[in-house]
């Protein structure tokens, strides 16, 4: 992915749409593949950013995170919000930039790292979006949940919402 800006890229609609879906969520189960192979997921706080292919995190330099993320970068994060689920694949890196940091910090970040932006030990994670699909019920669980008995009593197949994996 490159640094364009999404309003740029040939795919912008599609980052669009993924911004749309994503941009009140504040948590994210982050997964990485640790030395020996193994996924592990952990709920991360999602940087009030503007979806634009990139997810950012604030790690501890030296956490489980961050040494998955020198090991083997691909990772994934995913979503469920009250209509959707989006499941965004990619590639993450471990950033040290503290003008960057200083611009994400925030109250929460400051929670978790108590001597602020400028500890040594504060990292930024990038996720770089390659792909992401999601899922979108609009309406809502409830809505759905109606839709799936309606399907029951009418025999017709369920046809609630939007499926669709993108290129980012």
């Amino acid at each position: 992915m490159s640094d364009t800006p999404a309003q740029d890229r040939p795919n912008s609609g599609e980052i669009e749409k993924v911004r749309e879906l994503i941009k009140d969520e504040t948590i994210a189960m982050v997964t990485t593949v640790t030395s020996d192979g193994t996924l592990v997921s952990r709920p991360m706080g999602v940087q009030a950013v503007d979806f634009d292919g990139d997810l950012w995190f604030f790690a501890a330099a030296d956490s489980s995170l961050a040494a998955d993320a020198r090991q083997e970068p691909a990772a994934n994060a995913a979503f469920s919000g009250s209509s959707s689920w989006v499941s965004v694949a990619g590639q993450v890196t471990l950033v040290r930039d503290r003008d960057k940091l200083r611009d994400l910090w925030n109250a929460v970040a400051d929670a978790w790292f108590p001597d602020g932006p400028d500890d040594p030990n504060v990292a930024l994670v990038r996720l770089r979006a390659t792909s992401a699909e999601y899922w979108d019920s609009p309406g809502g669980r409830v809505a759905t949940l109606f839709r799936l008995v309606a399907t029951k009593i009418t025999g017709k197949p369920y046809e609630g919402g939007q499926n669709e994996t993108v290129q980012l």
